[in-house]
C-alpha cells in the first residue's frame, strides 16, 4: 500500500548511487545476492539476540533490493535477474521472522510460524497471477518497471519492511507484530484472489 509513495521518497538516492554502481560495473545481480546475504546475517544477528545489529543488516539488505533493479535499468534488465530477485526477496521474507522464532521459540514459534505462513499464501498468489498476467499479455507500471506483472495490495515491501524494524527495536512485541501483520497479509493475498476471480474469468 506505501511502496509508492515510498519510491518517490527514495528513488532519486537510489537513482544516484545505481549510476554510481554501473559506473564501477557492478552487476545487478550480485547487489541482489548481496542483499540475500545481509538477510541471512539478519537472521543470525536475531537469532543471537543482536536485534539492533539485526536491524542494521536489514535496512542494508532492503537497500540492495532497491539498488538492483535501478542498476538494471540502467545497465539492462534480464529475465534471470527479475526471477533471482523474486527468488531471494522470499528468503529474506522467511529468514527475518526465523530469526526471531530462534531467538525464543517459547514466546514466537507459533507467531512466527503464522507469518510465515501467510507470506507463502501471499506469494503464491502474487506469483500465480503474474503467471496468468503474463499468458494473457497485460502489463502493469503499478510499482515502475518490473520483470513479471506486479499487483499491488494491502501488505507490500515497506509494509513488511516497517514491522520487521519494529520487531527489532521491540523485540518483545513480535508475537503480536506477527499475529496482527499475519492477519493483514493473508488479507492481500485473498483480495488478489477476489481480483483473479474478476480478471481472468
Amino acid at each position: 500500500m506505501l511502496d509508492g509513495w515510498a519510491r518517490r521518497q527514495i528513488d532519486p538516492q537510489i537513482r544516484a548511487l545505481a549510476t554510481v554502481a554501473a559506473k564501477w560495473e557492478v552487476s545487478a545481480n550480485a547487489i541482489t545476492v548481496t542483499g540475500c546475504v545481509l538477510a541471512i546475517a539478519a537472521l543470525a544477528a536475531i537469532a543471537y539476540g543482536f536485534f539492533l545489529l539485526g536491524l542494521v543488516l536489514i535496512l542494508s539488505s532492503r537497500l540492495c533490493d532497491g539498488l538492483d533493479g535501478a542498476v538494471a535499468t540502467i545497465k539492462g534488465q534480464t529475465d534471470f535477474g527479475g526471477f533471482l530477485d523474486i527468488v531471494l526477496d522470499f528468503v529474506y521474507y522467511g529468514a527475518i521472522p526465523f530469526g526471531f522464532v530462534l531467538a525464543d521459540p517459547a514466546s514466537n514459534a507459533i507467531a512466527g510460524a503464522a507469518l510465515i505462513f501467510s507470506f507463502y499464501v501471499n506469494g503464491a498468489s502474487f506469483l500465480a497471477y503474474a503467471v496468468m498476467a503474463e499468458k494473457r499479455a497485460l502489463d502493469s507500471n503499478a510499482r515502475g518497471s518490473k520483470s513479471l506483472y506486479f499487483t499491488t495490495g494491502l501488505a507490500e515491501a515497506t509494509e513488511t519492511l516497517a514491522v520487521f524494524v519494529l520487531a527489532c527495536l521491540m523485540p518483545a512485541w513480535f508475537p503480536a507484530l506477527a499475529w496482527i501483520f499475519a492477519v493483514i497479509v493473508v488479507y492481500t493475498a485473498f483480495s488478489r484472489v477476489a481480483l483473479a476471480a474478476r480478471t481472468f474469468r
